[in-house]
């Protein structure tokens, strides 16, 4: 496992929700490192990043300790509600719940310190729209240096 990873998680039609999208969209021409736009949680997530050395995920979240916009950047081990963002869902688990199940099967994965999330602050993540709002589309050039300075 010698690659790395950069992954945009959200939904691009749910507002807010796509900044991890606009994000990883930001940063393509910057770099050679593989880099997807998924829509992906739990179980799903695990499996796709499975060989992967070192993976950074950016995506919105709710930590409602923050001003919106605000960029974070933390290890995976250390996000402070498991079931943020996209690394749980209502009908899966979450990404540390099936990072350790992939791993007791065997699974090639990272450790949970080389899975680098940035998150973006945000409110409006459940409106339909393809737009984001003010204050989040202001923090996409800022996140995008943050996804920059770890490759």
């Amino acid at each position: 496992m010698t690659k790395t990873l950069i992954i945009g998680l959200g939904n691009p039609i749910l507002g807010d929700d796509g900044v991890g999208w606009a994000v990883a969209d930001e940063i393509k021409p910057h770099t050679e490192i593989e880099i997807e736009k998924l829509s992906l949680g739990g179980l799903s997530l695990m499996e796709r990043i499975s060989g992967y050395r070192r993976i950074i995920l950016i995506d919105a979240i709710q930590s409602g300790s923050k001003p919106l916009g605000s960029v974070s950047v933390f290890p995976l081990k250390d996000l402070p509600n498991p079931f943020s963002g996209h690394s749980a869902s209502a009908h899966d688990t979450s990404l540390l719940t099936a990072l350790d199940t992939g791993r007791r099967l065997g699974v090639p994965l990272p450790n949970n310190d080389e899975i680098i999330i940035v998150a973006i602050e945000s409110e409006n993540i459940y409106n339909f729209s393809e737009e984001l709002s003010p204050p989040i589309a202001e923090a996409v050039p800022i996140a995008a240096e943050e996804v920059l300075k770890f490759i």
